[in-house]
């Protein structure tokens, strides 16, 4: 991805020379390995700390909530979405953001490497065959890059930006032998006694550490939920009702918004997958009022809009 990272620093750095922006908002080198920062350049100098690679997971539109500046921003497809989200949303001026657009090619997963080998790693390279090579101490490992990619970038069917000012790349083809929701349809299929059983499963190891909120480019609530005291709307504690209250309700706050960008994954310390909320919230919105989130700016979201012909079977 050398010419991906080549051309973000001539857009960053033309960007700052002519003044289009204060600032541009993209990815620097982590040091650790798969673990690439967001980082902020305010000189055309600094451009060259930029880089692009699988590792570049995290979703940057979370750092241009109620941006007053001009600000230059490297999205891929899921980032651009969220983008969208926050202009139709009213928290950033479409005036004020120039979108570098980067045409994703999937982000790898750094847990299933880690799984996947013995010993600490010390380096991963990508290469330009579709391989992922894994160093450490005393052993080396080939991957196919298929087999490492995060489960959402798996299932992605937009995966090159909906709003572009400063194209990095032509267009990707985008995925069309994908089933989006196949393990959301097998939990619809469940009794009430196993849905409940796996949900418990699921949030077992949940430790409340809010990593999953903070990620999210959607949770920028000045006082979330979990924080508010008058009244408090759900416990601090480990009780097992609160912390499935959290994770329901914030998925709920959610819907008809997330892009599933995977970020909430992603940061959780635990590896809990909650994206099986956020998806079935998704697979419903498609359904009942054929909306994916993030696709226009021209258009309010569903649940943002009342139609005489919204479905309304739920009313009893």
């Amino acid at each position: 991805m050398r010419e991906y990272t080549d051309k973000i620093r001539q857009i960053a750095r033309r960007l700052l020379e002519e003044g289009k922006v204060d600032r541009v908002i993209g990815f620097k080198k982590g040091s650790m390995p798969m673990m690439n920062e967001p980082c902020v350049i305010r000189r055309p100098q600094d451009a060259d700390q930029l880089i692009w690679d699988g590792n570049c997971g995290i979703n940057l539109a979370n750092y241009l909530t109620g941006a007053k500046d001009k600000v230059g921003v490297v999205a891929k497809g899921c980032d651009s979405r969220n983008i969208v989200t926050h202009i139709i949303e009213n928290k950033l001026d479409r005036d004020n953001v120039v979108v570098i657009g980067v045409p994703c090619q999937a982000m790898i997963d750094k847990r299933k490497i880690a799984a996947a080998v013995d010993g600490e790693i010390s380096e991963v390279t990508e290469t330009d065959d579709g391989k992922v090579v894994v160093r450490g101490n005393g052993f080396e490992k080939t991957f196919d890059r298929a087999e490492t990619l995060q489960d959402n970038c798996a299932i992605c069917v937009h995966r090159n930006p909906v709003i572009c000012d400063e194209p990095v790349a032509d267009p990707v083809p985008e995925q069309t032998d994908v089933d989006r929701y196949a393990d959301i349809r097998a939990i619809d299929a469940m009794s009430d006694a196993e849905r409940k059983a796996f949900f418990d499963d699921m949030f077992a190891e949940c430790i409340r550490c809010y990593a999953c909120r903070n990620a999210c480019p959607l949770c920028y609530c000045p006082t979330c939920f979990v924080d508010e005291s008058r009244p408090q709307w759900v416990g601090k504690g480990q009780d097992e009702n609160d912390i499935r209250t959290f994770h329901f309700l914030r998925a709920y706050h959610c819907a008809g918004r997330c892009t599933d960008c995977g970020a909430c994954e992603r940061a959780c310390p635990v590896g809990i997958k909650m994206r099986v909320l956020t998806r079935k919230l998704e697979k419903d919105c498609k359904e009942l009022y054929g909306w994916e989130a993030g696709m226009s700016v021209d258009q309010r979201p569903p649940l943002d809009a009342y139609k005489p012909n919204d479905p309304d079977a739920f009313i009893k």
